[in-house]
């Protein structure tokens, strides 16, 4: 299921103080914590955007955003990505048997970690269909699954509730449907952790990849509300005009895949070899409000600017 990250108890980190998406690795030999023996460790998870080609004439490329329950208890009402945080049902030997196109060692290697890489791929793969219905999945034939026949889509339909009641596991409805995961068709995009302080912490492993055919997205009415194709600069426009509340590394992904005008262009280019950055955002208190500091931002490397608690530095600013 996902755990999205960011918002008021993060000191409310979007384009006003809004952070993490969702979060990922230290758990798995990943980045070391900075902020001391009692900081929150940052929580495993893996994210996917996935685009495909809309009917602008000029820049088609389409995004699909999903919106949390307006009463969860976190980032209510946020436009986010499908995503959450890993199970351990999404590494280990059975469920990397399932997976086709890529092995942990070269996962892992992609991501700069020991071991267990694979498991944000399979982790972005199940949280995407949990939480949108698509499933990145092809059969024995090597053809990717489609729903276009009812009797198949309500099947599948079935695995997905059966999942996000906890009732069965990943593995459990691939094995059952002789599925592999087509786990090479997701692409490794961008690499963001919540900042120090905060009282939920993610690392998260972004990935990009092109919708299935045969298959429509749909919001899991619990988690998320609605779901839509929405053009990057679209998307943007909306949240600058209040209308839609994204978080900061929703915004910073969407204006990076915004560059590119069609789908095919950007998975050509994210497929290239490259390093990932990783993003780790510092909340600071500059008279008297937050202000959010990014890599290459001044001061971020300024160990005279110290990171500020978001949460207590949201309750001063409540009470104040």
């Amino acid at each position: 299921m996902a755990e999205h990250g960011g918002m008021a108890e993060q000191a409310g980190m979007a384009e006003q103080g809004g952070m993490a998406q969702q979060g990922g690795m230290a758990e798995q030999g990943g980045m070391a914590d900075a902020g001391g023996p009692d900081a929150v460790v940052p929580r495993p998870a893996a994210t996917v955007m996935v685009v495909r080609d809309g009917t602008h004439p000029s820049a088609p490329l389409e995004v699909l955003l999903l919106r949390r329950n307006l009463r969860a208890d976190f980032v209510a009402g946020a436009h986010v990505f499908p995503g959450g945080a890993l199970d351990p049902g999404d590494g280990g030997p059975r469920v990397e048997r399932l997976c086709r196109g890529l092995a942990d060692g070269a996962a892992s290697s992609v991501l700069g970690v020991g071991s267990g890489g694979l498991a944000y791929w399979v982790a972005a793969v199940r949280e995407c269909f949990e939480e949108a219905g698509l499933l990145f999945a092809c059969g024995a034939d090597g053809g990717t699954v489609s729903f276009s026949d009812p009797r198949v889509a309500e099947r599948f339909a079935l695995h997905r509730a059966a999942l996000n009641a906890r009732e069965r596991s990943f593995a459990d409805v691939c094995e059952s449907e002789g599925l592999w995961l087509c786990v090479d068709a997701l692409h490794y995009f961008a690499h963001w952790i919540t900042p120090v302080g905060s009282p939920r912490r993610y690392d998260t492993r972004f990935f990009v990849t092109a919708a299935p055919e045969g298959q429509t997205p749909a919001h899991d009415a619990g988690e998320t509300i609605s779901d839509a194709w929405v053009r990057p600069k679209d998307a943007l426009d909306r949240h600058r005009a209040g209308e839609m509340e994204l978080l900061l590394p929703t915004i910073r992904n969407l204006q990076a895949i915004g560059r590119f005008e069609t789908a095919a262009g950007l998975l050509d280019a994210a497929s290239a070899p490259g390093e990932i950055p990783t993003v780790v955002p510092k909340v600071v208190t500059v008279d008297g409000g937050l202000r959010v500091l990014l890599p290459g931002d001044p001061g971020y490397d300024d160990p005279r600017v110290g990171a500020e608690d978001p949460a207590r530095a949201w309750e001063r600013r409540r009470s104040g």
